[in-house]
């Protein structure tokens, strides 16, 4: 039975047309999903159709050759040839095979195979470009190699099949000019190729390459080649989104005001817009009041603020200059360059921007007549109080209209302050924000909701030039502010950040957005995420990084943290990890990470004394308030001693909660976070506790925020990221290559820092380095985890079991803080004896 089948016959023709109609625009055609799924298929079955052909070529060849060349019919041809894929097969392995490029044909299999691969999952199972350059190499060369002894051993009737008919012919043109020699110049060919493609400078490096000198030298330098090139590649997708300068575009007759809000801009690939908001300009009002309140004319000025002042502090460049007195291993210098820490995943490729939508922003459309009239009644309703307004000016903002106001001499600011809730009253406004007065400006600001919101896409700010180009620590990019510019700051330079607001109001999308950040820019070896969810729901999307970017300890089931007990041994083993750090810092002579990693890249620390390249760990806790309530002091302490500690060595925080109150948010945690972020809360006592002041209960929520950086406040508008966003980042990441585990952190044993707690010695347990570690103990007279660590070049986790071990059969004393453990074992000959006696 038909449904929904429309009664009006010309509707129906209509509709039956359009159904009809077929779109063969070029443009969206080769971009479209289904062509791609297409080509795909397409390219593998053509791989498999070529290694058949060329495969049944090799045996049947000879006797396909006279049903080929002769003129009979397809289907007579078809019954006769023996090939595998009958006649079209005999046919295209006899003009590879035979009249081309002989055996070397084979090549094209892969290059095809890969190809098809790619444009069908999405994926490379090799790098496309490096095997289709050394494809086509390969194809003439090998053809041309085996060529010159098919010539040389006059077997070309009998073997023609191994060089082909090109292979044969250029070693024919060769032989009759140099002779042999010919043998010669297709070699130096091979050499120029193996020098300039796989970038060989010397016969050290050629022989490494053959693996006949040092083959982890050899691995490193082909995955140096290889991180240049996805380097590259990075360069040209952000070249993508540069974009270019344009200018609004305003007409001015009498008080006739047109407001651009958004340009696009397409540059080389018109498929791809790069939008770039366009700064709105300001209407300036000047009013002047009188004594008598009389009402004189308002005129509108437009001001243009193209050159608005950077929305953050300029990044500044820390020059980090090595003193000379390090010892520089020149040779290691020169014989392995500068360490590079993203050679353990060589192939890691960062998100496109393809896996970020692209939404309908609307328009923060505020009319001219709004505008005029809002700033009438803000005049009027001050004026009825007598506070007279020199001048009033309105920038529109994505969520907000700032009104700057600037009073005539003589009126108290506190006066206007006051007046809040009678100016939103005027103005029948969701809920007004007054800045009394604005940092830097002289004036005072009266924020008022737009009633038409703009939405900002997360692909706008990540796409942005100002992002793109950053070259911050830990760059993360929150939205815009009320001025239309994209707001960035680096987390780095926080260091840590305290987030709050009440439920559905922004919060996780805010949490996502730092997170989508970070992974747009870090690469897997440069930075790890610790990531503790109460909830059990807000985070799961980030497992599937695990292998990339998760840190965990050992054991756990899973990465993402949602147990408290769990969250309490992370914590500490956090602390943990902090110390070691500030260990190695010490002993290298450094002040902070990047001053260390900076000497490691440079080879001036030793790995076997355990110096290690350290990434940077984000510690992401999506809600503190459960976490206080089901352990308090326990929670407290740790994090309460990151802040303070942590910033140095690399270890940030970002803890977010959903009730700010006093018992949540306490004294020792909100000293230790100067930079605070806020969403709409319930109450202006909730908003004192997070940004110790008001107008966070103001906000207009959805993703409506106020950020803190100590000194001043600024309104921002988040950035909206959709989970199926987040989810497809995770999984493009997830799907590549990654470390065999997470990044590992310190084993924490619970009550009594180190495991002091006394454990009976197991023989059955015992580690294989047990009577190693322990004659190097009583050698050195010293209980030293780190001493195990470096002699017997162990992880610090096991060297950390073998002195528990060691504890446990008694051969050395309890943990007692910073001081090494004493050892109970004086002489060597009465080890060996305790040794035998526990075995």
């Amino acid at each position: 039975m038909a449904k929904n089948i429309p009664r009006n016959p010309e509707v129906r023709k209509e509709r039956q047309a359009s159904s009809r109609q077929l779109n063969f625009d070029f443009a969206k055609l080769s971009s479209s999903e289904r062509l791609r799924f297409v080509l795909g298929g397409l390219f593998i079955l053509i791989s498999i159709f070529l290694f058949f052909s060329f495969l049944s070529h090799i045996f049947t060849g000879k006797a396909d050759q006279s049903e080929i060349l002769t003129d009979a019919a397809i289907e007579e041809a078809g019954k006769k040839t023996k090939n595998f894929l009958g006649v079209f097969g005999a046919k295209v392995s006899d003009l590879f095979m035979l009249r081309l490029f002989g055996w070397s044909s084979f090549l094209l299999v892969p290059v095809s195979f890969v190809a098809g691969y790619k444009l069908l999952f999405k994926k490379e199972l090799l790098p496309l470009n490096d095997i289709t350059w050394q494809a086509v190499f390969y194809l003439f060369w090998l053809s041309s190699f085996f060529g010159f002894f098919v010539l040389m051993f006059n077997t070309a009737d009998s073997m023609s099949s191994f060089c082909g008919g090109i292979g044969y012919f250029i070693n024919d043109y060769l032989y009759q000019r140099v002779g042999w020699f010919s043998i010669f110049i297709i070699l130096f060919a091979l050499g120029i190729f193996v020098v300039y493609f796989y970038g060989i400078n010397s016969i050290d490096a050629l022989l490494e390459r053959l693996n006949w000198g040092n083959p982890d030298q050899y691995e490193e330098e082909l995955e140096t080649e290889n991180m240049s090139r996805v380097r590259e590649d990075l360069a040209n997708v952000s070249a993508n989104f540069k974009p270019k300068p344009s200018t609004t575009s305003m007409n001015e007759d009498d008080d006739d005001l047109i407001l651009d809000d958004i340009k696009i801009d397409y540059e080389d690939n018109p498929d791809e817009a790069n939008i770039r908001p366009i700064l709105p300009p300001v209407i300036s009002t000047p009013t002047i009041s009188s004594k008598n309140n009389d009402k004189k004319e308002v005129s509108l000025i437009i001001e243009n603020v193209d050159d608005v002042p950077e929305s953050i502090e300029d990044e500044e460049e820390e020059e980090l200059v090595l003193s000379e007195n390090d010892s520089v291993n020149e040779e290691l210098l020169k014989k392995f360059g500068l360490y590079d820490p993203t050679l353990d995943l060589p192939h890691y490729r960062f998100p496109s921007l393809d896996m970020l939508k692209d939404y309908d922003t609307g328009k923060a459309s505020v009319s001219q007549d709004e505008l005029k009239a809002n700033s009438d009644k803000i005049v009027e309703t001050l004026g009825n109080y007598g506070i007279g307004i020199a001048s009033i000016k309105a920038t529109i903002g994505p969520t907000v209209t700032l009104y700057e106001i600037i009073p005539e001499a003589g009126v108290r600011i506190s006066k206007i302050k006051n007046l809040e809730d009678d100016i939103a009253l005027s103005l029948a406004a969701l809920g007004i924000r007054i800045i009394a007065p604005i940092p830097g400006k002289g004036t005072i600001g009266i924020e008022v909701p737009n009633k038409n919101r703009e939405m900002v896409p997360v692909k706008m700010v990540i796409g942005s030039e100002k992002f793109q180009k950053s070259t911050a620590d830990l760059p993360i990019v929150l939205g815009k502010t009320i001025s239309n510019e994209i707001f960035m700051t680096d987390l780095a330079k926080m260091p840590h950040l305290l987030m709050a607001g009440a439920t559905g109001q922004g919060k996780s999308v805010g949490l996502n957005m730092i997170l989508t950040s970070l992974l747009y820019k870090k690469h897997p070896s440069q930075l790890k995420f610790v990531l503790v969810d109460p909830k059990k729901v807000e985070l799961t999307l980030f497992n599937k990084i695990e292998r990339h970017f998760l840190a965990m300890l050992p054991n756990s089931a899973e990465a993402i943290i949602t147990d408290t007990k769990k969250v309490v041994h992370t914590l500490n083993s956090l602390c943990m990890e902090m110390d070691n750090r500030y260990n190695l810092l010490k002993e290298a002579g450094c002040r902070n990470l990047k001053e260390y990693n900076v000497k490691f890249i440079n080879r001036r620390l030793n790995p076997d004394k355990g110096h290690y390249f350290m990434p940077y760990i984000v510690l992401v806790v999506d809600e503190l308030a459960d976490l206080m309530m089901t352990a308090g002091k326990e929670v407290e302490q740790p994090i309460a001693r990151l802040a303070q500690l942590a910033r140095a060595i690399g270890i940030h925080l970002v803890i977010a909660t959903q009730r700010p109150s006093v018992n949540v948010i306490t004294g020792t945690i909100k000293a230790n976070f100067p930079a605070r972020l806020s969403f709409k809360v319930t109450s202006k006592i909730d908003s004192r506790t997070i940004l110790d002041t008001g107008g966070a209960e103001q906000l207009v929520g959805m993703g409506d925020m106020l950020l803190s950086t100590g000194s001043e406040i600024i309104r921002l508008q988040c950035a909206f990221v959709d989970t199926p966003e987040v989810e497809d980042v995770c999984e493009f990441i997830g799907s590549q290559q990654g470390y065999d585990s997470a990044y590992m952190l310190p084993e924490f044993e619970g009550d009594g820092e180190g495991g002091n707690e006394k454990n009976e010695f197991d023989p059955s347990n015992r580690d294989p380095f047990f009577d190693d570690a322990a004659r190097l103990i009583v050698t050195h007279q010293q209980g030293s985890t780190s001493l195990i660590q470096r002699r017997l070049k162990l992880g610090y986790n096991r060297a950390g079991r073998l002195i528990d071990q060691l504890e446990a059969a008694g051969i050395v004393g309890s943990f007692e803080g910073s001081k090494a453990r004493e050892v109970l074992v004086k002489d060597i000959d009465v080890l060996e004896q305790r040794l035998k006696d526990l075995s």
